[in-house]
């Protein structure tokens, strides 16, 4: 989808994905991005006649960036301990580094009574990619014997996503990205089984 997109409609996506993470779905508006993109708002709605398919198709990108990069982790790395904790290095390098320092569609699931239906559709389906992801990762790590549910799979990769996205906003309500990373280390450890 990103490829199909012109060169000037890929900019307004990255800038409409940066001020989603930093103030969701209603803290911006063409005029914010017409500034950054340094064009007439009508030209915006030129290339998204709308701020809902503008967003949806961030959303839509943002979920196959995702999906794409948690199959890198099964296919590099094919250990669960492994893959959460390059999942949550990713973000704690994002946070760190400051190239991304809130999950988009985490921000708009705060959001989601007050969305369009398109896009809380993209935002409800990243939600079931990344707890399918973890759901088996988390089945596969115990049957390996390295993890220790407490509970169905499904239901511990809720708890670890939305772990992480706590995380996140902690990180954020402190001022401290180096928040993300402890307590994104510390739900690694409660899984990790112990002799």
């Amino acid at each position: 989808m990103k490829d199909a997109l012109s060169p000037k409609a890929a900019e307004i996506v990255s800038h409409t994905r940066t001020l989603l993470e930093t103030g969701g779905y209603n803290g911006f508006s063409y005029a914010d991005i017409a500034v950054r993109v340094n064009i007439s708002k009508a030209s915006i709605h030129h290339h998204f006649p709308s701020k809902a398919e503008l967003v949806q198709v961030v959303v839509a990108l943002y979920r196959a960036e995702a999906r794409e990069g948690l199959a890198v982790l099964d296919r590099q790395l094919d250990d669960p301990l492994k893959e959460l904790n390059a999942y949550v290095d990713y973000w704690s390098t994002c946070i760190r580094g400051g190239t991304s320092s809130f999950c988009i569609c985490a921000m708009l699931a705060a959001e989601l009574p007050l969305l369009p239906a398109q896009i809380v559709e993209e935002v409800r389906g990243h939600f079931d990619d990344l707890t399918s992801w973890l759901t088996a990762v988390l089945q596969k790590g115990a049957a390996s014997g390295q993890l220790r549910l407490q509970g169905p799979a499904a239901d511990e990769a809720r708890a670890f996503m939305a772990s992480v996205h706590g995380a996140m906003l902690a990180a954020r309500g402190f001022g401290d990205p180096h928040t993300f990373h402890t307590l994104g280390q510390l739900s690694i450890a409660r899984l990790v089984k112990t002799a």
